[in-house]
């Protein structure tokens, strides 16, 4: 079909005119690629291709999007349903009708009950089925109808606000590639990625993300497919073989044969992985769930307790309605659902749990310096060449060598180029990432490197004279540093004048305000510019001249003293270092392998989103031990209440049905 064939909303309204036919077992809309994934009896193939046929596209894209039915509506439709027909419906049927809905009903539940007990869990589903058993062995058929249904109720009402949250949250977890280079027989080109057909060439360079489904034709990588596989460990891809969308080129450049413009497989990986994997769920959120499940034993042991003691019933099937276990279970990932939406919403993206909990938590933040404290958008001051080279001949240099890499000093060196009119797209080389030192490249028969002083004057061991040096002494003051070696000697220097973002200093008071007790700023530049930096936004802890693995080392180090540290970074060289962190965040114009690393990513320029997700993960863990103590306290006093003989059965299981659905619209509502 090709994409933008048809919205959103009339994407769902496909899948339902599919979803109608009985022998389609399941039928999904993208409106993303215009393509519908079908699951159908395969004896009914022909059925299906009929079907299609008289599909009329033009008749879907003439229906107003606002005639879709909201799922909102259609939920609470359902839920308004189930209430009339036990309410009022039922009350017309004969007694032995009612009596044989009523166990077919309970049905479900003792069979949701019986395989809890086969897998050895005494759940809330163990309870439930309990309380219904209790009932109709007193020949209470009204109270087990009644607490079935507002047992349904409860459920639609669950499901809907979690496929509401997860929803919302997917469709902001979006992050767009507007651009790729497309390999052409007059060298490589960028193009936007919505003019790329099936069949085209595309060049993917270290650090940048694959947007579309391909195949290897050219040079070798190491590719992370963390997003599609869950596997940690970087795979080697070549000639001949597949890859996949979303998927991240850590070392290497491969060129790929784009085999379908599919549906962006990064966004359904990180929500599935938010909705699924144990390792992204909060702390608070697993500890939750096993109190939860801890709890029912003990529901059990008070019922039994009562009928003791009371030898009643009633009173014993009314403590078996309470129960504390189904709030806590259900309102602790909506809080944390909707938290995550309400980030998103805010343009930060979040990809678990954990993470808000742990931002939360920290005492201690971790700044890489340039493109992260200083602006995203920073300019070259000057360019100064070493003897044998002209000033042109640098900056055209390096521009060729900096334009595949999304670093914010790379851009500023190739928008200078630019500026001068300096054209370099005729010296293009194959050009090489040294993993997070600098770049190296082979023109016109000799090797070309650029990159910091460490890497080019210690790395790579080229020679620095006296009065070379005595430049660079002279001319590289607080300005943060690029150096250039072309056959093995010095051939210049690129200072860029990168000055501290507007919103930084108050963005860390405002941190420091709201409990982060340590402040440092790690930096690859020299002294000068670091001691600079840190004097104008009043920080008092920093590193200069750090390698991207001393940062990785220090966030160590902070760990195992017992802080829990929060890494900010924008660069490839920042990507061992937003690893080894507690909870890291990138920036948005970082490298693509920095924002893949990251655990949470800024969705504007703006520092100002540090601020807003300290204050709403605290307010996050703040609303969970709030609705903590909501639920102790009501379901006790509904646990007395019964045990008391002041509430039936049926009322207690209404109460607390109310609570719980109280609560989860409390959970679900905006943090303001």
């Amino acid at each position: 079909m090709g994409q933008n064939v048809f919205s959103k909303g009339q994407g769902h309204i496909i899948e339902r005119m599919l979803a109608d036919k009985s022998w389609i077992l399941s039928a999904e809309a993208s409106y993303v690629n215009g393509g519908i994934l079908i699951y159908y009896k395969s004896d009914l193939r022909c059925n299906l291709l009929s079907l299609l046929d008289d599909l009329k596209l033009e008749e879907i894209n003439s229906i107003d999007e606002d005639s879709e039915i909201d799922e909102l509506n259609e939920n609470f439709v359902r839920s308004f349903s189930v209430l009339l027909c036990k309410f009022i419906f039922v009350k017309f049927l004969p007694p032995h009708i009612r009596v044989a809905l009523t166990l077919k009903n309970a049905f479900t539940y003792w069979k949701r009950g019986l395989a809890a007990l086969g897998q050895g869990k005494l759940n809330v589903d163990v309870l439930d089925a309990t309380a219904i058993t209790t009932s109709i062995a007193k020949w209470d058929f009204t109270t087990a109808a009644s607490i079935m249904a507002l047992l349904r109720v409860t459920d639609l009402l669950e499901d809907y606000t979690r496929k509401k949250a997860n929803a919302t949250l997917s469709q902001s977890l979006v992050l767009n590639i507007d651009n790729v280079w497309v390999v052409t027989d007059n060298g490589d080109i960028l193009m936007p990625l919505s003019n790329i057909k099936v069949g085209d060439l595309i060049r993917i360079r270290m650090g940048g993300i694959i947007p579309l489904d391909g195949e290897v034709v050219e040079g070798t990588a190491l590719i992370n497919e963390s997003s599609m596989t869950g596997e940690p460990l970087a795979a080697m891809r070549k000639h001949g073989h597949s890859v996949y969308a979303g998927t991240v080129v850590e070392e290497g450049s491969v060129a790929i044969k784009v085999k379908t413009l599919a549906d962006n497989t990064r966004i359904q990986n990180i929500v599935s992985m938010i909705d699924q994997s144990e390792a992204l769920k909060a702390g608070i959120q697993s500890k939750a769930e096993k109190l939860a499940d801890t709890i029912v034993p003990f529901s059990f042991i008070a019922s039994v307790f009562t009928l003791i003691f009371t030898r009643n019933i009633a009173k014993a099937t009314s403590v078996l309605m309470v129960d504390y276990s189904c709030a806590i279970k259900l309102t602790t990932p909506i809080c944390i659902i909707s938290a995550m939406r309400e980030a998103a919403n805010r343009k930060i993206l979040v990809k678990g749990g954990k993470h808000l909990e742990m931002f939360s938590l920290a005492d201690t933040i971790v700044f890489d310096k340039t493109g992260t404290l200083t602006e995203a958008s920073p300019k070259v001051a000057k360019v100064v060449a070493f003897e044998g080279f002209t000033t042109d001949e640098v900056l055209r240099l390096s521009a060729c060598l900096e334009e595949h890499f999304p670093h914010s000093v790379a851009k500023a060196i190739v928008r200078q180029a630019e500026a001068e009119n300096l054209h370099h797209k005729e010296e293009h080389a194959d050009v090489e990432y040294i993993v997070a030192h600098g770049i190296s490249s082979i023109l016109n028969g000799e090797r070309v490197l650029i990159g910091s002083e460490h890497f080019i004057f210690d790395d790579e061991n080229i020679p620095l004279l006296g009065k070379e040096r005595a430049i660079i002494d002279k001319e590289s003051e607080s300005h943060s540093v690029v150096y250039l070696a072309v056959g093995g000697k010095p051939a210049g220097m690129i200072c860029v004048n990168d000055p501290v973002r507007a919103d930084a200093k108050d963005v860390l008071n405002a941190l420091r305000s709201l409990g982060i007790k340590r402040i440092i700023m790690l930096t690859g530049d020299g002294e000068a510019a670091a001691r600079n930096a840190c004097e104008t936004l009043g920080i008092e802890e920093y590193r200069s001249q750090v390698l991207p693995e001393d940062k990785a080392d220090i966030l160590r180090s902070l760990r195992e003293s017992g802080h829990i540290v929060i890494m900010v970074g924008d660069g490839v060289n920042d990507s061992p270092a937003l690893s080894c962190a507690d909870v890291s965040v990138a920036m948005k114009d970082g490298a693509d392998i920095a924002k893949e690393v990251a655990d949470i990513t800024l969705l504007t320029e703006s520092l100002d989103g540090l601020v807003e997700l300290r204050i709403l993960s605290n307010r996050l863990l703040e609303r969970i031990h709030m609705n903590y103590r909501a639920i102790l306290g009501f379901n006790t006093i509904l646990l007395l209440l019964g045990i008391g003989g002041a509430i039936t059965p049926s009322t207690s299981a209404v109460l607390h049905n109310l609570s719980t659905l109280a609560l989860s619209a409390s959970s679900v509502r905006r943090y303001e």
